[in-house]
């Protein structure tokens, strides 16, 4: 399975026109060589896409989030923890918008190839974020309140 699977990857680098005709190889490896990938099952590939669909509404929604923040908070005279706010849900929402971009691709190439899905940073780097924006918007609500 995975000397096929190097065999793929090959011709899909080599590209058409690439196995020359005077080299004697075994017909198992002409075949291999000579035929194209199987499309995966539609189901997997409309699955990856609706993950990568849900990490763009995440995206947004920490966008919306960022600029509520900056709409609200800084009005005030404490105006720096409305644009930290602001500003940092707004870089975590293009990382995150950034970071389903890629675990869609390295998900889609996984199962086009065959191979283990891989496993994604996203979720814990999210939830950390998350922790950290959490805290200083009670921390910025006590402060207002005292």
């Amino acid at each position: 399975m995975l000397a096929e699977t190097r065999l793929r990857r090959l011709l899909l680098l080599a590209g058409p026109g690439a196995i020359d005709e005077n080299i004697d190889m075994p017909k198992a490896a002409e075949s291999a060589l000579t035929t194209e990938a199987a499309e995966p099952d539609y189901r997997f590939t409309l699955a990856n896409e609706r993950t990568f669909l849900a990490w763009q509404r995440t995206s947004l929604g920490l966008l919306a989030a960022g600029l509520g923040a900056l709409h609200f908070l800084t009005g005030d005279s404490d105006a720096a923890i409305g644009y930290i706010l602001g500003g940092g849900l707004g870089v975590l929402a293009t990382a995150t918008s950034i970071g389903g971009l890629s675990h869609w691709y390295r998900s889609d190439k996984a199962i086009r190839d065959g191979a283990p899905l891989p496993a994604s940073p996203l979720p814990v780097v999210l939830t950390a974020a998350l922790a950290v924006v959490g805290v200083a918007v009670v921390v910025a609500v006590l402060v207002t309140v005292a």
